[in-house]
């Protein structure tokens, strides 16, 4: 893959989605490039979308929002061979390659399911939860869907991440910045906007020079502080 085909993907090395995600970068690793405990082998949970050809892990947008996702599942009490096996059936159900990233996957803790739209014999599209363990229709158990901070298309697609909610409006967006977090105003790395303050003297003098707002650039610091502590925690 050529630099130019990275537009609108994004790319992250294990480390850089790690802290962004919370999630432990030999954790994501082993989730994209599978893991070996003694003679038993893992298969990655999926394929990335990012290769450089170097035989190294790396991870683009839509993998962010899958991990993420799958992340959740594992939390919510989903086992990875489960999550693994709701991708596999997902993917052939609505023909995505990432299709935990969509907005379509509701879990109550134990199973995952599935929303689909049927027509029904009147020519009504009905909501339904497909079960993907036992391959039946459920109605219950229904939860608000994790993505809450991600904004989707009309297609489903996760367009756009606002990774500690539109408050700071720092955004990752794919188009821009090949996804790095930036002031979604300026498209300004939020990165570049909080080490301003230190190499221009302050907060006046960083905004002056990046010709951005003064709470554009406090919202960067704020946003860099905040991953910083994560990381250190």
């Amino acid at each position: 893959m050529k630099t130019n085909d990275l537009i609108g993907v994004g790319l992250y090395t294990p480390s850089e989605a790690g802290k962004l995600l919370k999630i432990p970068a030999a954790r994501l690793s082993r989730w994209l490039g599978g893991h070996k405990v003694g003679d038993r082998s893992y298969p990655a949970l999926w394929r990335s979308e990012v290769s450089l050809g170097d035989n190294k892990v790396y991870l683009g947008f839509r993998d962010l929002m899958e991990a993420r996702v799958a992340n959740a599942f594992m939390n919510a009490g989903v086992s990875a061979i489960k999550v693994r096996s709701a991708i596999l059936t997902a993917r052939e159900i609505i023909g995505e390659t990432h299709p935990l990233s969509t907005n379509k996957f509701r879990t109550d803790g134990r199973e995952i399911f599935l929303q689909t739209i049927e027509r029904t014999e009147d020519g009504e599209d009905q909501e339904k939860l497909l079960n993907l363990f036992r391959r039946q229709y459920e109605f219950n158990g229904i939860l608000e869907p994790v993505l809450k901070s991600v904004d989707f298309g009309d297609d489903g697609l996760p367009t756009v991440w606002w990774p500690i909610g539109r408050k700071l409006n720092i955004v990752v967006d794919p188009k821009r910045s090949f996804g790095q977090p930036i002031d979604a105003r300026s498209n300004v790395p939020a990165a570049i906007l909080a080490n301003a303050v230190h190499a221009e003297g302050s907060v006046a003098a960083a905004a002056k020079a990046y010709d951005v707002s003064e709470g554009a650039v406090r919202n960067a610091v704020e946003f860099q502080s905040y991953f910083e502590a994560r990381v250190a925690a």
